[in-house]
């Protein structure tokens, strides 16, 4: 078992070294702020010095024969060093790596800061994988569970709940023999088509957790029409078609510097920049085969007449609005903004549709963010709570779900 969790970080290791590991562990507290030097470890990537890490949270170590333990007001944790196990309170699990002792100091992963000091669980802290950022607190999603204030004597008022019944199509961009842009600041080997679908699943299991039904368009790396993946994969009972795809720049000075994320719903094109982005996104017709379905697509002024109208464009809008605002919470690079354009795989779409770029795989930190497994899961889980949001607030605005009226 030991052997293997070292195996598999050792793989991961190597990736984040070609990605670019971080340097640092920034510990934000109402005291200050704490920066810690991580050790680079040639197996174990990444791992943070305890006592250190103990100061910084207001915890204590105790070392022990065997197992030492940090306490905190999260709770305590002991370590074996040498292995990747640990005692979180509750039972023995885990790390992807080992702890590894230096003289009397004691380095532990940098996972244990970001998967087990910061459960969303234990409420005390929070983890940014942009900059390896622990800030002190319970997540937003965690402090929202609290009672709301409300004035004495008042009932308690009640948290609004999500109805059931939403679906939701989640399509992950380009695969098989399209492999959508190569993916510059990726790890070797790891394309568009990859990052993509890595964030599409996780994002599939975020949304699961929130009471959501989740057709996926694709779940191994194998090629979508465009033309099929809305109308197939998103019918009459589906309340919305997220598309998810990475940015990239054609080769020209200060194309490294350009990142951010931006969110787009199906109009005409209204910067030369939003065309740019469709004509990238659409070459991928050139890998399909044809098909009867792709004869009878029709020019963007027939699609946009054949959309009920406006107010699947005005839904649209609205969800492209709320990815933003709650991307700008797990991506530090620029808000983009929400834009217009006449994406192919959005113009079949018979419901309320959008198409996220993550961000540009032509950026490093971009390109760090979206490949590394702590970044898809920040961006996953911020393009989940945008959806949730949105099918709360239309649930509120008609009463019922978008599919109960939509068609």
């Amino acid at each position: 078992m030991e052997g293997k969790a070292v195996n598999i970080f050792a793989l991961l290791a190597a990736l984040l070294t070609l990605a670019g590991a971080p340097t640092q562990l920034q510990v934000s507290t109402a005291r200050g702020v704490t920066r810690i030097a991580l050790m680079q470890h040639s197996v174990h990537g990444a791992l943070v010095p305890l006592g250190l890490l103990a100061r910084s949270v207001g915890g204590t170590v105790q070392p022990g024969v065997e197992w030492t333990m940090l306490r905190t007001t999260a709770g305590s944790f002991r370590f074996l060093a040498g292995t990747p196990l640990i005692d979180d309170g509750e039972e023995i699990r885990g790390m992807p790596a080992s702890s590894v002792r230096r003289g009397d100091s004691l380095f532990v992963p940098l996972a244990f800061v970001a998967e087990v000091l910061a459960d969303p669980a234990r409420g005390a802290w929070r983890w940014n994988p942009v900059g390896a950022i622990l800030l002190e607190g319970a997540t937003p999603s965690v402090l929202a569970t609290g009672p709301p204030a409300r004035p004495a004597g008042s009932p308690p008022a009640t948290p609004a709940a999500l109805r059931s019944g939403h679906h939701v199509t989640v399509d992950a961009g380009h695969g098989g023999t399209d492999p959508g842009n190569p993916g510059l600041y990726f790890p070797k080997g790891v394309r568009e088509k990859d990052v993509n679908l890595a964030v599409a699943l996780r994002l599939r299991t975020e949304l699961e957790k929130r009471g959501v039904k989740v057709t996926m368009t694709r779940t191994t790396d194998t090629l979508i029409n465009l033309s099929h993946r809305a109308p197939r994969y998103c019918r009459s009972d589906c309340d919305l078609f997220v598309s998810l795809h990475v940015n990239s720049l054609e080769p020209r000075a200060g194309a490294s510097k350009v990142r951010g994320f931006e969110t787009y719903f199906l109009a005409e094109a209204r910067t030369a920049d939003a065309a740019r982005v469709a004509r990238m996104e659409n070459d991928a017709i050139r890998y399909e085969l044809a098909s009867e379905e792709n004869s009878r697509l029709g020019g963007l002024e027939f699609i946009l007449k054949d959309l009920q109208t406006n107010e699947f464009l005005r839904e649209s809008a609205r969800a492209a609005e709320l990815v933003q605002s709650h991307l700008r919470e797990a991506h530090d690079g620029p808000d983009r903004g929400v834009k217009q354009a006449g994406f192919a795989v959005l113009t079949t779409a018979r419901r309320p549709a959008i198409l996220i770029e993550m961000g540009y795989s032509t950026n490093p930190d971009d390109g760090r963010l979206m490949s590394s497994r702590l970044g898809q899961e920040s961006l996953a889980g911020a393009i989940a709570e945008a959806v949730v949001s949105y099918l709360k607030e239309f649930d509120r605005k008609t009463g019922e779900s978008l599919r109960g009226g939509g068609s």
